[in-house]
Order: C-alpha cells, then structure tokens, then sequence
C-alpha cells in the first residue's frame, strides 16, 4: 500500500502543497483505513486541507520528539503558536510582532524577553520548523532581521493546517498530571494487555520504531507474538516491501529497496557508518566473552567501559571518517556519537547507575573498512 507508506513517512499530505498526491492518498484512503484502524488503532484525518495519519506511539522515545528543537521553551512556544493560530482563518496574514505581543501575553509561569537573542532565536526556530510543516507561509520579509533586532518583522500567511498539528483526546485533558497521563489516554478503561489493544500496540511498535525489544515494554506483547508472530510478518510482508524478523528477546521490521516509512538505517552519510563500526565492536566484546549478553537479549556495561569502546573506535578508524568527526577531541566524539545511538535505540543510559543497556539491535548490524582500505586524505609515502 504505498498511499499507507506516504502517511506514515510524513506527517500529513496537504492538497496546497501537492494537489496530485492529496487525491492519490485520498482515492486510497478505503484500504488505508482498514489496515490502519483495524492493525495499528490509528484514525485517518481527511479534510478539504489535507489527509493525516495520527501516528500515536505505543511507547514514547527519545527519538521521537522535534529534532530541530533545543529546548522546553521552544515546544512551549510552538503550543502558544498553536493557540494563536486558532482565532486565525485559513489565509488570514499577520506580522511577526503580532505573534510576539501575544506569546508574551500568554506564556505560562514565566515571561518571554524579546530583547534577548537567545529568546528571538528560539522563536525563529519553531517559526520556521512550522512552515516546513506547512503550518505557516512566508509572505514578505525576513526572519533573520528579528534575529538580530527586536524590531524585525516579517508577514506570515495562515495555512489552516495548525488545528490538525494535535491529536484528538478521548477525554479532558485539564485532568492530567503527568506526562503518562496522556499515553494512557488511549487506551482509557480497556485492558491494555489483551485482544485488540494489544495487537495495536504490537503493530505500532513494530512500524514507529527501530525494533521492538522485551526488556522496554509489556511482557504481553512478546506472548501475542508467540501466538501470532507468523500471521503478523505474513499480513506486514503482504502489504510492504519488507520482512519481519523475530528473536527471543526483540523483533525488527527490515525495509526493501522499494519500502520508505520514515527515516531509514543505515543511511547514505558518516554517521551511520560510524554506529555500524561500533556495532561491530560490541559484536568482538562479546565474541571474546568481555560482555555477556543476558536472557533478554540485552547488555549491561558500565559506563566507563563504553566510553572506551567508543575511544577504541575512533583511535582505530578515525582516519577514514570525514573531517567532521575525524578533528573531534574524544570527549565530543563520545557525546554525539551516545546521541545518535540513544535516538537509534542501540542503547539506553541509566544514568544514576552508571551504566549503559545495550539493546539487541546492536548485534543486528555491523560494519567494517576493507583491509585494504586507504583514507582519502592521506597518501602512501614511498
């Protein structure tokens, strides 16, 4: 189904953007529905604006948050955009001081100063991570003016989109208290553990994530692939170009060439090339019998431990990593390359351990320089 494919690769298809696509999705949208609703629990949006698919996570991950955001303000200020956007018709213009005057207005517990540039900065951020949404239309001027003074201005176009950029709530959500509150929203007084909220949630993870590991969720869902693993890969391999691979202790969705849900790994750039050379490092310790890999398929280390792992792989291939990565001090390389692998769910810090859980997805990949492998930017001396 590769109008299925298309939803679940990006978060909605809007008809101003790609009229022909929008139809496309749309004539589809009865297959689409079945699969979605009936395997995944997840509600189609279809509107003259746009068609969305409500990719709702069973479990919620790191990964899974706004990239480009570097800060709580920033998601604080794209909910005070949201709201904004609400007294606003599709079409309707409105200059960047507008905006400013009333996020100052309404920001809870705190006020914004805008002759901060570190505040201008954040709010550039979400204003222009929402028109890559499609969320808003640049219409004359400028951000980077209001970047570097608080008297910039730049006229903004409504799209409309904003009042689909939120999930629908099955109840008040003014009765929440935590952050788990809205998870169990969903499944609000079913039993999340058998029958059909289970089979979603195993659909879900499988789709939404890297791989589905037993140490970081439901023992249930393990048990419903036991059970039904076999019809899930065959309903999964019928419907995508894919195949579904199942361990003891994890299970993993494995795109082909003509499969695209999402941002694929390994991709086409340096850092992945580095996290599979790790991969291959975490395969040697435990060839050597210097990790143990425990009954859930994971591996616990301490902290120190990975750090010189990941010491180990630069000073041993360092040379053939672009300049980038290759001039790092160590103690950079060893942050950003935890990040990456933390937002691919290679591993988990505990931080107050000190340790690191290495999921099993590390053994599933790995990679390796050929022998005689030569860095580009060096030269044999003769």
């Amino acid at each position: 189904m590769k109008e299925l494919e298309i939803l679940l690769n990006r978060r909605w298809v809007l008809k101003s953007e790609d009229k022909a696509l929008y139809y496309q999705v749309r004539d589809g949208l009865g297959d689409i529905r079945r699969f979605a609703t009936e395997k995944m629990g997840c509600q189609i949006v279809e509107n003259s604006l746009l068609v969305k698919l409500e990719k709702i996570p069973a479990i919620p991950e790191p990964f899974m948050g706004i990239l480009d955001f570097t800060s709580k303000e920033e998601y604080a200020f794209l909910c005070v955009l949201l709201m904004f956007l609400e007294d606003k018709d599709e079409g309707e213009q409105f200059i960047l001081s507008q905006l400013t005057e009333y996020i100052a207005g309404n920001m809870p517990k705190q006020s914004v100063d805008w002759t901060l540039y570190v505040c201008r900065r954040q709010l550039i951020r979400v204003l222009r991570y929402a028109v890559s949404q499609g969320i808003l239309h640049v219409t004359d001027g400028s951000d980077d003016v209001f970047m570097e003074e608080q008297s910039g201005e730049v006229l903004y176009e409504n799209t409309g989109a904003s009042r689909y950029f939120m999930r629908n709530f099955s109840k008040d959500i003014m009765e929440f208290d935590q952050p788990e509150d809205f998870q169990e929203s969903e499944w609000y007084e079913m039993d999340e553990n058998r029958g059909i909220v289970r089979r979603h949630r195993v659909y879900k993870r499988l789709l939404f994530t890297p791989g589905l590991y037993r140490e970081s969720g439901p023992e249930e869902d393990f048990e419903y692939l036991k059970n039904y693993g076999r019809r899930l890969a065959e309903d999964m391999e019928q419907n995508f170009d894919c195949q579904v691979h199942l361990h003891k202790g994890s299970a993993y969705l494995l795109m082909g060439e003509d499969c695209h849900m999402g941002v694929e790994f390994p991709g086409n750039n340096a850092i992945s090339d580095i996290l599979l050379l790790c991969c291959a490092k975490i395969r040697q310790r435990v060839e050597e019998n210097v990790w143990q890999v425990r009954n859930d398929e994971t591996i616990l280390v301490d902290e120190m431990e990975w750090i010189q792992l990941l010491r180990e792989v630069k000073a041993e291939w360092g040379a053939g990593f672009i300049k980038q990565y290759r001039e790092l001090p160590d103690g950079e390389f060893v942050k950003k390359i935890m990040e990456h692998m933390e937002r691919w769910t290679f591993l988990k810090p505990l931080k107050a351990e000190h340790q690191m859980l290495i999921y099993p997805l590390a053994g599933k990949l790995m990679g390796q320089y050929p022998e005689d492998y030569v860095p580009e930017h060096t030269t044999e001396k003769n």
